[in-house]
């Protein structure tokens, strides 16, 4: 409890206290009213000097007028005990809603408390700690037990187990090792790491997780601005009908039926009618319903850059998936090697040398296959060829190599091979050389992620591939995706999503999920976007509305389960809200209801939608 609510908590035992003196005090007239205004003020002039604030600004109708109106109303009718417990339950409501939203707020940031304090750096022989906005890329600092890593890098001494639980939900520390690259916000367990920077801070994992997270709240759902333009509306019109209840019946009481107008009477009944009407558990439980999802979420390893994007993820029936890297590990083998007119060496040698130049997956695993540094100088010309491969002068002689359309393109007559996996045709001097075989393993969880969204009641799963067709349906049909598209350009992604949108009704939402840079111009077309985090390109996770932390296909369903629950708690909100608010309303009109039902009607759904809107944190078992 911090120093505000400390100082509420005062106040309201001081109040409770002198109530309940001066309820055995036997005093009349203006000293019962001068003894009572001391327990009024002490719980309620914070509430009354922002309610004349709001009226100086022109912000009349809000919560602190309703209360300030029904509570000197109630005061200057002679009910001076349900005037002060009014306000007094009002505090208490007010307490415990800060309470809860503070108790979120802190179970989020030490979710997220991965926000690095310092770096250490070596100078002059001694190991200094220093800002890490202040380290530049290419600096090698030391990461000592128990310290978390403040920035991207690359290891370069040293072997350690990382816990990355709150950057990935997940429990099992992971291994680093020389020649691993390791992310910021991580927790070095065991051994010292000397890492290499790879990035600026404020350009690494952690820096721009954090500012994911800070600014989810910045982009409302539908249902949160439906409650802010419905209390722009509602309360004033709650307002103009208390005043038409207090003045119209004793009226009309008076005028046409010839009786006593009896305006004490219907005063007390429309002050009630204030009371009730407040929207405090409307306009407090629905942003914090969405705040604790997405605080939930990320515990989960599970970024949601926004409650909006929260509320379309819970209503996905579309999920289309990149291959490679996404379904599959993108560790990438070569599984055969088929020459036509080289050696089995040289045709390898051939293939290293002309992919040298890229940092695709397939390239790589080409030049671990060859097993030898090459002499990038041996390479001249390179030109990459976007979706089909690359050619380049190696030794002199033209090298191509890609998938059939670049031997197309090439002009080039080839041998169609009928191996599973991505092929890599080659041609030295337009003459057909050969073809590499490079197979690509599934992730882990890649099946059971499919089966459980099938479970959570997604009905269509889509691949979208530049791989070969073969290699394309083999993995399609282990996985039981219902639909697969191979040989595709990025830009015929796109337009393979277009022709997804269009076919689903327009209450069915598309999550697209990738990781490479070419999948960016998808993430952003898409309904939803969800980027792989620990392993995508920086550009998918800027254009992904939702980021799993962990690369893990079955946390999709996750976050589909998630966004549902925490929906589901919102609508219970605005339901249950509102039911009561409209039967007590009617009940105060009626004088049925008196100011205790009043205050129930509005501290105490506050107080219950909190602690329902609370529930959206806890989603470990979903």
């Amino acid at each position: 409890m911090n120093k505000k609510q400390k100082k509420v908590l005062i106040r309201i035992i001081v109040a409770v206290a002198l109530l309940i003196i001066l309820s055995f005090v036997p005093a009349e007239g203006w000293l019962q009213l001068a003894l009572y205004m001391i327990p009024y003020l002490v719980i309620g002039y914070d509430i009354l000097k922002k309610a004349v604030k709001g009226i100086m600004n022109r912000q009349v109708f809000d919560e602190n007028f309703l209360m300030a109106v029904a509570t000197v109303g109630a005061i200057a009718l002679g009910d001076y005990k349900e005037g002060v417990a009014v306000m007094l339950f009002y505090q208490i409501g007010e307490l415990f809603q800060s309470y809860a939203v503070g108790k979120s707020r802190r179970n989020i940031s030490e979710l997220m408390d991965i926000r690095p304090d310092y770096a250490n750096i070596e100078k002059d022989g001694e190991v200094v700690q220093v800002d890490p906005d202040e380290v530049a890329i290419g600096t090698i600092i030391l990461v000592k037990p128990g310290e978390k890593i403040p920035i991207d890098g690359i290891v370069t001494e040293g072997t350690s187990s990382l816990n990355t639980s709150a950057l990935t939900g997940e429990s099992l520390p992971r291994n680093a090792k020389e020649g691993d690259e390791v992310i910021s916000g991580c927790i070095n367990m065991t051994g010292l790491l000397k890492i290499k920077t790879t990035r600026e801070f404020g350009e690494s994992t952690v820096s721009k997780i954090l500012e994911l997270v800070e600014n989810s709240s910045s982009r409302k759902s539908r249902s949160e601005n439906f409650i802010s333009k419905f209390a722009r509306v509602y309360t004033p019109a709650v307002c103009y009908g208390a005043v038409a209840l207090a003045l119209i019946p004793p009226i009309v009481r008076m005028v046409f039926m010839g009786l006593p107008a009896d305006f004490g009477t219907w005063i007390y009944r429309a002050l009630t009618f204030l009371v009730i009407s407040c929207p405090c558990a409307l306009v407090i439980s629905i942003p914090l319903s969405f705040f604790a999802g997405i605080g939930g979420a990320s515990k989960e390893g599970v970024l949601v850059k926004g409650s909006n994007y929260l509320e379309t993820l819970s209503q996905t029936k579309y999920v289309v998936f990149d291959k490679t890297g996404t379904m599959t590990q993108g560790v990438f083998e070569v599984s055969g090697i088929f020459p036509a007119a080289l050696s089995k060496e040289e045709l390898i040698e051939c293939a290293a040398c002309a992919e040298s130049y890229s940092s695709h997956p397939i390239s790589k695993s080409l030049q671990k296959a060859y097993g030898k540094e090459i002499d990038k100088n041996r390479v001249t010309e390179v030109t990459e060829v976007s979706g089909k491969g690359v050619t380049a002068k190696v030794d002199g002689r033209l090298v191509a190599a890609g998938n059939g359309r670049l031997m197309d393109q090439l002009g080039i007559p080839y041998t169609v091979c009928d191996q599973a996996g991505t092929l890599v045709y080659v041609a030295v001097d337009g003459t057909f050389a050969g073809c590499i075989v490079i197979s690509d393993l599934l992730k882990p969880h890649a099946k059971e992620a499919i089966d459980a969204l099938k479970r959570a009641g997604v009905t269509r799963t889509v691949m979208l591939t530049g791989d070969t067709k073969r290699a394309a349906d083999s993995v399609a049909a282990e996985l039981g995706i219902h639909e697969v598209c191979s040989e595709l350009l990025p830009a015929d992604k796109v337009a393979k999503v277009e022709e997804l949108l269009a076919k689903k009704s327009e209450k069915e939402k598309l999550a697209f999920v990738g990781d490479g840079i070419n999948d960016a111009p998808v993430l952003s077309r898409a309904d939803i976007g969800i980027a792989m985090g620990a392993l995508g390109s920086d550009a998918a996770i800027e254009a992904a509305d939702i980021v799993l932390m962990d690369d893990d296909p079955l946390k999709i369903a996750k976050a589909i389960k998630i966004s549902r629950k925490c929906i589901r708690i919102v609508y219970e909100n605005i339901y249950f809200a509102i039911g009561i608010k409209v039967i007590c309303l009617i009940l105060g009109a009626l004088g049925i209801a008196n100011m205790w039902a009043a205050i129930f009607a509005d501290v105490g759904v506050m107080v219950i939608a909190v602690l329902n809107a609370i529930r959206a944190l806890f989603v470990k078992k979903l």
